[in-house]
């Protein structure tokens, strides 16, 4: 039987090259209802110290930086995500505002990942039109279980 959240995901994202797309409140859902379901946070060790971290089953969250901090590409995020997951393993990618999750979701995808999908705005979503950021969309405009830092 089909998720009816993986399947509006695909639809959703039925020309990405990429499994598809989930909402925040969908990647919540879908780790609630089913504990095989990993998601993986490629922001920073930095960011998750300093903004803020995702509270959910500590057995569903990972942290595989896609840049090491401050700017240089993560040369080992294939080697970590492979630790973490098998290539069937249905994979929830999230950053700061959906960019680098995306980046992510492709490179899994290319390397043979078959369930990747991005967690579209993130984790701080968009920015306002004062320029902040989780005041418009993402995990924590959406009031998902995080921590401050």
């Amino acid at each position: 039987m089909t998720n009816p959240i993986l399947a509006q995901a695909k639809q959703r994202g039925a020309t990405l090259p990429y499994a598809g797309a989930v909402t925040p409140l969908e990647a919540f859902q879908l780790i609630q209802s089913d504990t095989s379901v990993q998601l993986v946070d490629v922001r920073t060790d930095a960011e998750r110290d300093w903004v803020g971290q995702v509270q959910i089953n500590p057995a569903q969250l990972h942290a595989v930086q896609w840049n090491l901090y401050p700017t240089r590409s993560n040369p080992d995020f294939l080697q970590q995500l492979g630790q973490i997951a098998d290539k069937n393993t249905v994979l929830l990618f999230l950053c700061r505002s959906g960019v680098r999750s995306k980046a992510a979701a492709q490179l899994a995808t290319e390397h043979g990942y078959a369930n990747c999908y991005d967690i579209l705005n993130g984790f701080e979503g968009d920015r306002d039109q004062n320029g902040h950021r989780k005041n418009t969309n993402g995990w924590c405009f959406d009031q998902l279980p995080w921590r401050g830092a």
